[in-house]
C-alpha cells in the first residue's frame, strides 16, 4: 500500500514543515536558549509529525476501504490497529 497521490503533497509539506521546526529545535539547543522555549518548539515538531502520520494512516484506510468495495483483499483489524498504535 502507498500513500495515494490525494495524500502525498500534504504529507510531505508536514514532514518538511517538522524537519524545519527540528532543525530550530538543534539550534536552540547550541544556542542554551531557555528549556521553555525549547520544550515548545519541540512540541510543534511533534504536533507536525503526528498530523503527517494521521494523514498516512487516514490514505491507507481510504485505500482499504476502497480495495474491500472492490472485492480486493482489505486490511486486517490487526493491521490498521498496528498502523495506529505506531504513532501512540
Amino acid at each position: 500500500m502507498q500513500v495515494d497521490e490525494e495524500a502525498v503533497g500534504a504529507v510531505l509539506n508536514r514532514l518538511r514543515r517538522a524537519q524545519g521546526q527540528l532543525a530550530g529545535v538543534i539550534a536552540m539547543i547550541e544556542a542554551g536558549r531557555d528549556c521553555k522555549d525549547v520544550v515548545t518548539q519541540l512540541a510543534a515538531v511533534s504536533r507536525a509529525l503526528d498530523r503527517a502520520g494521521f494523514k498516512i494512516l487516514a490514505s491507507g484506510m481510504r485505500q482499504c476501504l476502497a480495495e474491500a468495495e472492490e472485492g480486493g483483499a482489505p486490511m486486517s483489524e490487526a493491521e490498521l490497529e498496528k498502523m495506529f498504535l505506531t504513532l501512540a
